[in-house]
């Protein structure tokens, strides 16, 4: 059974939200933004309230740091070598990687979970630099914190927007969008044809 994120979220609420981030920072290639801007319209249809699931997805997402980060400390550089070639990750994009960390390693932690690709390999990398534990979770909270609320309150925007003009589109809105598009492609085809001659 294939679920969409859509699907996976109103079918197993806080616990699916909870679970995507989770396995997302471990390294299992899950749409965490889209899981949160998803949940956040799902939250202003009443699908969900705020604060629990506020906590669901930082929860899933400290904790899935959390172990990824242990990981790190634990089986260090082989693991990133070894696996790293799945994603991406070789050599030399690994060297490069833990020297910008060693130097920049509490605003990487801080900024990183706006990155996509960056925010699942940085508690992997605070783990093999030895960044003390506490350092660690402390800043990688509160950039959790940051990351999680801003992309739910994206969603909630979106969802009301989307509330409040999806019935101007659909019935006033639509008759102009088609205008638009017979325009466009009209001028496209004409230029597409000017160029052969």
């Amino acid at each position: 059974m294939s679920l969409s994120v859509h699907e996976w979220i109103v079918h197993f609420g806080y616990m699916g939200v909870f679970l995507i981030l989770f396995l997302e920072m471990v390294g299992i290639p899950f749409p965490a933004e889209t899981t949160l801007v998803v949940s956040g319209v799902e939250w202003i249809h009443g699908q969900f309230s705020f604060f629990p699931l506020l906590l669901a997805a930082f929860l899933g997402n400290v904790v899935g740091s959390t172990v990824a980060y242990s990981l790190g400390r634990t089986l260090g550089r082989p693991l990133l070598v070894r696996y790293g070639k799945y994603v991406g990750i070789n050599e030399k994009r690994l060297n490069k990687a833990e020297n910008q960390f060693a130097k920049w390693r509490i605003w990487i932690v801080l900024i990183g979970k706006f990155i996509a690709g960056v925010r699942v390999l940085v508690p992997y990398l605070a783990g093999i630099d030895a960044m003390p534990i506490w350092k660690f979770s402390l800043v990688n909270a509160l950039s959790a914190l940051i990351w999680v609320a801003f992309f739910l309150l994206s969603g909630r925007y979106i969802g009301v927007a989307w509330n409040h003009y999806h019935v101007f589109l659909m019935h006033r809105g639509l008759p102009y969008l088609l205008l638009l598009m017979i325009i466009l492609l009209l001028g496209a085809y004409f230029l597409h044809f000017r160029k052969r001659k």
